[in-house]
């Protein structure tokens, strides 16, 4: 800036007047001139704060990103559609969207899993990465474009705990004859290994463990598991949650109701996903560390799974997932560029982003 305009700019100022002001940018409501309504179901109670507040923030940030043009109404797990029905829901377009973790629909596709997480999955950020940069989304759409439906990531957990047990877990033969409320392909593994698999809404684990059906449970992590009371009757809390290491949560819109929306209003949707994308996972990690602490002052037993259960599951998980590629062309696509891609990536985190945290984690 020359020395005239510093001083016409100082005299403007000085005079209360701060020059012409930027024309506001109209807002995606104002441009198309539409209000919106749909309704979005859930397969989380409204308790979990943060899984089903993603789905809360999706609509939030729509609502605001259109100045209320656009709004979605949200409906938690049972309220609308029961919890593990929520792609059905959007399929035969009985809402417009839903909220939920595709590995509860591996029963109509197994390659739907790689949407949400396959045991001994990339973490969280590397599982995001490959969705949103690394193709895998363009890659699943094709099998989603099977039940009429679109998805998008909209959230992810980071690497989960292992669950909470009634009784210590000293070896892989001590968990056989349990029985354990394990979704996805995570349950096929532990059956495979003896154990006697349910696949339970959330809002239904804690009466489950309480009246005996099940003898342990997964869930998500300290911060959740908390809020659930799990520890109240099964004290012993194993990690890592090996079938879970980075899993995503998807929005599902179904194509019709999407095709019928104004292109501003899908780029609203589809920002509101990226920002909740993000935002759970840096909640998680925030919340989960005093979840921690509180559990433990509660006479909570953490302790590590054992390394022959850890070695038998990655066995028969790789065993699994190559039967799997093997039976059906479909899943043998998503498969391998899914494996390439978590080999390159822990070749990249397991050399400085390991060492570091191996390094700063040891106890000096």
């Amino acid at each position: 800036m020359d020395r005239r305009s510093f001083l016409g700019s100082a005299a403007l100022l000085a005079l209360g007047c701060e020059g012409p002001k930027p024309r506001k940018r109209p807002d995606a409501g104002a441009i198309t001139g539409r209000r919106v309504q749909w309704r979005m179901v859930s397969s989380f109670p409204r308790s979990l704060d943060t899984l089903y507040g993603g789905a809360e923030r999706v609509a939030q940030r729509v609502s605001a990103m259109t100045d209320g043009f656009f709004e979605i109404k949200v409906y938690p797990a049972g309220e609308l559609v029961p919890a593990l029905q929520v792609l059905d829901a959007v399929q035969e377009a009985t809402v417009e969207c839903g909220q939920s973790a595709s590995y509860y629909y591996t029963g109509k596709n197994p390659v739907l899993a790689f949407d949400a997480c396959v045991p001994f999955d990339m973490d969280g950020r590397q599982k995001t990465a490959w969705l949103t940069e690394g193709g895998g989304s363009e890659l699943l759409a094709k099998h989603f474009a099977d039940f009429n439906v679109l998805s998008f990531p909209v959230g992810n957990t980071g690497t989960q705990m292992g669950g909470w047990f009634k009784e210590e877990i000293p070896s892989l033969a001590a968990m056989a004859g349990r029985k354990m409320r394990i979704p996805g392909l995570g349950g096929k593994v532990m059956s495979a290994m003896g154990v006697g698999v349910q696949n339970i809404a959330g809002g239904d684990i804690f009466p489950a463990l309480e009246r005996g059906a099940i003898d342990g449970t997964e869930w998500v992590g300290p911060h959740d598991d908390e809020k659930l009371g799990f520890f109240k009757i099964a004290p012993w809390y194993y990690y890592p949650g090996w079938w879970e290491a980075g899993p995503a949560l998807s929005l599902y819109v179904n194509r019709t109701a999407w095709d019928a929306l104004p292109a501003a209003y899908r780029e609203v949707l589809r920002s509101a996903c990226a920002d909740s994308c993000g935002w759970m996972l840096a909640r998680y990690d925030a919340l989960n560390p005093p979840a921690l602490q509180r559990l433990l002052a509660q006479d909570v037993k953490l302790r590590p799974f054992p390394e022959d259960l850890m070695r038998e599951a990655q066995r028969v998980s790789t065993q699994m997932l190559e039967d799997f590629a093997a039976a059906d062309a479909g899943f043998r696509a998503v498969y391998d560029h899914w494996r390439a891609f978590r080999d390159a990536t822990r070749t990249w985190h397991g050399g400085a982003e390991l060492s570091y945290a191996r390094f700063v984690a040891e106890k000096r």
